[in-house]
C-alpha cells in the first residue's frame, strides 16, 4: 500500500527539492565567471563555454550509471555517494589552472550531480504514484524553474565577494550540507521499496526491462521534443533579444525572467487542475497543446516581423507551458515503473539532457536569423505535438 500524499512531510518535500536543485543550479551558477575563468586559464571565453556541453553530456551519462546502481545497492548509498563526488569535484575545480583539467573535473562534478538527480524521482516513485506523484513532481518542477533563474545572480554576487573559485567552493559546501540533512529527513525511516526484490543479473538488464515496457517509451521522445524547445531558446535567447530586437543586458534579463514567471504560473495552474482530479495525462496533453499554440504564434511573429512587445507573450506561452508539461510527463512515465524506478528515471533524464543537448547544439549550425531559430524550435516541438495528438486518439501514448 502506497502512502497518501498528505502523509509526506513538508520537510521531506523541501529536502528532495534542495537535492534536485543541485544539478541545474550548478549548470548556471558559474556563467557570470566565464571571463574571469578564461583569463586565469589563459583561454578564450568560448573555450570555457565548452564546459557547459561537457557538463550536460556528463550529467546524462552520470544518470545512466547511477540509475541501475540505485536500484541495485539502494537510494541512500548512490545519493550520498553522488554528493561526495560532486563536493570533491567542486573543491577540485577551485584549484585547477588548465582547461583540460578544468573540463575533466567539470565532467566528474556532473556525474555526481547525475547520481543525485536520478535518485529524487525514484524516491518519489517509491513513496507515491498516480495523481499524488504528479502533484509532488509539480512541486519539484518549481525547483527546475527557479534554480536556473537565480543561479547566475548568485554567481554574480559571489564574484563581488571574491574570485571565481568561491563559486565552486560554495557548490562544495552546498553538497556537503545536504548529506546530514538527507540522512536526518529522508533516510531516517525505511521505505517500502527496500523490501522489494532488487534487480539481478547484468548491469544493463534493468535498461532492457525498461525498454520492454512499450507503453512508457513514447514519453521519452515526448520529453526530448518538449524540453528541446526550451533548450533551443536558452541557447539563442541572447541573440533573439539583444542582437535581433536590440535590447540591453538589463532588458534581456527582464524578458528572460518573464519566461520564468510564465512557467511558475503554469506550474500553479497544473497543481490546481490536479487537485480537481484532472488526470496527469490530460494536463500533459493540455500543456503540450499550449506549447504548440505558442510555437505557432512565434512562427507568425518571426515571419511577419512582429515587434518585441508582441513577440514576448508568444515566447512566454511557449516556454511557460513547460511548467505544467514536465511534471506530468514525469508522473505518467514513472507510473509504469514501481520497480527499477531509478533506472527508468535515469533513462528519462539522459534522454532529456542528452537529446535536447544534441538538438540545441545542431541548432547552432543554422543561419543566425530569428526565423531559423524559431523554425528549429518548431521542429523540436513537432515531436511532442505528434505524441500529444496520438494520445488524444488512443487516450494513451501508444
Amino acid at each position: 500500500m502506497q502512502e497518501p500524499a498528505t502523509t509526506i512531510p513538508f520537510s521531506l518535500v523541501v529536502t528532495l527539492a534542495a537535492a534536485m536543485m543541485l544539478g541545474p543550479f550548478s549548470l548556471d551558477t558559474y556563467l557570470p565567471a566565464f571571463p574571469a575563468i578564461a583569463d586565469d586559464l589563459g583561454v578564450s571565453s568560448q573555450a570555457v563555454a565548452v564546459s557547459v556541453s561537457v557538463y550536460i553530456f556528463a550529467l546524462a551519462a552520470g544518470q545512466l550509471v547511477g540509475g541501475p546502481l540505485s536500484d541495485r545497492v539502494g537510494r541512500k548509498q548512490v545519493l550520498l555517494a553522488g554528493l561526495v563526488i560532486f563536493a570533491a569535484a567542486s573543491a577540485l575545480l577551485a584549484t585547477l589552472h588548465t582547461l583540460p583539467h578544468f573540463l575533466a573535473a567539470r565532467a566528474l562534478q556532473a556525474v555526481g550531480a547525475g547520481w543525485v538527480l536520478v535518485s529524487v524521482p525514484a524516491m518519489v516513485r517509491d513513496r507515491i504514484s498516480g495523481q499524488e506523484a504528479a502533484k509532488l513532481f509539480s512541486l519539484l518542477g518549481l525547483v527546475l524553474v527557479v534554480a536556473p533563474a537565480i543561479a547566475p545572480s548568485i554567481g554574480s554576487l559571489l564574484l563581488k565577494i571574491g574570485p571565481w573559485m568561491g563559486i565552486f567552493i560554495f557548490m562544495a559546501v552546498y553538497a556537503l550540507i545536504m548529506i546530514p540533512v538527507l540522512i536526518k529527513v529522508v533516510f531516517s525511516e525505511p521505505v517500502q521499496h527496500r523490501a522489494q526484490e532488487r534487480p539481478r543479473g547484468r548491469f544493463l538488464s534493468p535498461y532492457l526491462t525498461v525498454f520492454r515496457t512499450r507503453q512508457a517509451l513514447p514519453y521519452l521522445a515526448w520529453q526530448i521534443g518538449a524540453f528541446s524547445v526550451m533548450m533551443v531558446f536558452i541557447t539563442h535567447g541572447s541573440f533573439i533579444y539583444q542582437d535581433h530586437f536590440g535590447q540591453s543586458a538589463d532588458g534581456f534579463a527582464l524578458m528572460f525572467g518573464a519566461n520564468i514567471v510564465a512557467m511558475f504560473c503554469c506550474n500553479l495552474i497544473n497543481r490546481a487542475l490536479l487537485a480537481r482530479c484532472v488526470s496527469s495525462l490530460r494536463v500533459l496533453q493540455l500543456a503540450t497543446g499550449l506549447q504548440g499554440l505558442g510555437l505557432f504564434m512565434l512562427l507568425l511573429a518571426a515571419l511577419l516581423q512582429w515587434p518585441v512587445w508582441a513577440f514576448l507573450p508568444a515566447m512566454m506561452l511557449t516556454v511557460g507551458a513547460h511548467g505544467a508539461l514536465s511534471p506530468n510527463l514525469h508522473a505518467c512515465y514513472m507510473e509504469h515503473f514501481p520497480q527499477n524506478s531509478a533506472t527508468a528515471a535515469a533513462l528519462l533524464g539522459a534522454c532529456q539532457f542528452g537529446g535536447a543537448g544534441v538538438l540545441s547544439a545542431l541548432s547552432g549550425l543554422l543561419p543566425h536569423t530569428l526565423p531559423a531559430v524559431i523554425l528549429a524550435m518548431v521542429c523540436c516541438g513537432l515531436i511532442a505535438q505528434g505524441f500529444m495528438w496520438r494520445s488524444l486518439v488512443t487516450n494513451r501514448p501508444l
